[in-house]
């Protein structure tokens, strides 16, 4: 289906089904998951947060894959979220991880109210949200991780969350199947970054149908 079908009046997607790891990935905060699910389905293109093709993939492109960075969180840790959007990944993992606190860092204002109207809906009293680029508040704000999803390329990416980051805290940046090929592109701005431990992990492999690529690197 193109858009150009959405738009001629075809049949509009169909929400994707709950795939069965959800609730493994998710144990007892799954009512959270799916709530979410089902609200950014509703509203989601409306406010231009998703495309009108995502339904059919919410569930395995968006959720699931935001959720796999959860265990890769510290216990207790303060954790940012560059560019959130919609909420990927920083609403979801602070739906799995309640114990971490989330700044959800998005520089649009429709964005940051439904990061705030989500949050408040669910009840979530782990988020912050800043209505704000991430290069505006790095004097504010000191983090022991960062995630980012579809932000931009590592090259530009790692400058600007670098600054966020506590000496010994982590950047756990989602990245897609070319990677390796960015970090490549990247190596002058890692060692002018002074970064650490860097390496690609891919998550999910065997558990979910679409794996989850993360740039991790330690921040000297």
């Amino acid at each position: 289906m193109t858009d150009a079908d959405v738009t001629a009046g075809s049949e509009p997607p169909v929400l994707e089904a709950e795939p069965a790891v959800a609730a493994r990935l998710f144990g007892d905060r799954i009512a959270g998951a799916r709530s979410f699910a089902n609200e950014l389905a509703r509203r989601g293109e409306e406010l231009g947060l998703i495309g009108p093709l995502e339904l059919p993939r919410l569930w395995t492109r968006h959720i699931l894959n935001s959720a796999l960075l959860a265990p890769l969180l510290h216990e207790g840790a303060t954790v940012g979220d560059v560019g959130s959007g919609a909420g990927l990944p920083g609403l979801v993992l602070a739906i799995a991880r309640p114990d971490v606190s989330m700044t959800l860092i998005e520089p649009m204002e429709r964005r940051t109210d439904w990061l705030r109207a989500e949050a408040d809906r669910l009840e979530l009293q782990n988020i912050t949200v800043l209505r704000a680029r991430a290069e505006d508040v790095a004097d504010e704000l000191v983090l022991d991780q960062v995630t980012a999803r579809a932000v931009s390329a590592l090259s530009k990416l790692i400058p600007l969350t670098v600054p966020l980051v506590r000496s010994g805290g982590q950047l756990i940046l989602m990245k897609g199947a070319r990677v390796d090929d960015e970090v490549a592109a990247a190596r002058k701005v890692i060692l002018r970054q002074r970064l650490e431990d860097v390496e690609v992990l891919e998550l999910g492999e065997g558990v979910v149908e679409e794996t989850t690529r993360v740039f991790r690197a330690t921040v000297d």
